[in-house]
């Protein structure tokens, strides 16, 4: 049976919970919660495990906060015996509109602190990730304040929708491969 790890990027403590920083957090807790998967408090972060079908998945929340976010991955990897191919990490993106949804199978960090460290501690851009745009809307020299900064009350009303289509994305990417996602959600 495949094993998976599907890494939600984000911050831990109330408050970031949140911030468009924490949008990985918020879609493996909705990934998790449908999946019936509970986290528990494990080293380098909170960890669940669960099966969709035919898949076994192990579900991470860094608590290394977001700049060391690869030496969780990497422990983790490494303690479920889980192959490059079978990773998947969920990050915000400034640089796509609020709410579009891409897949990649690798690539840069896009200047993601997050994506930089883990590909610095694994060694490689080749892992698969799901971006999530949360736009570019802040005045130059405040992206820091915007990033950690609250959805805005019309953001947070279309939340749901885009993070029920990440849920898709990702039991997808867990059932089908990442090509056949990439397909089946990248036109989307």
């Amino acid at each position: 049976m495949a094993k998976f790890l599907i890494v939600g990027l984000g911050n831990i403590g109330d408050e970031y919970r949140n911030t468009r920083h924490n949008i990985g957090f918020r879609m493996l807790d909705a990934f998790a919660e449908a999946s019936n998967i509970v986290f528990a408090d494990r080293r380098y972060g909170f960890v669940g495990k669960g099966r969709i079908k035919n898949a076994e998945v192990v579900l991470l929340k860094p608590s290394t906060y977001m700049n060391l976010s690869g030496n969780a991955v990497r422990y983790w990897m490494n303690e479920e015996k889980i192959p490059l191919e079978n990773l998947f990490v969920l990050v915000d993106d400034l640089n796509l509109p609020f709410g579009t949804l891409r897949i990649r199978k690798q690539g840069s960090n896009g200047g993601h602190n997050g994506l930089g460290h883990i590909q610095q501690v694994l060694c490689t851009e080749n892992y698969a990730r799901l971006r999530f745009g949360i736009g570019n809307e802040f005045v130059r020299g405040n992206q820091i304040n915007f990033v950690l900064g609250e959805w805005s009350d019309e953001e947070e009303k279309l939340l749901p929708e885009r993070i029920a289509v990440a849920k898709d994305i990702i039991t997808s990417f867990c059932l089908q491969g990442i090509d056949r996602t990439m397909n089946l959600f990248n036109k989307k």
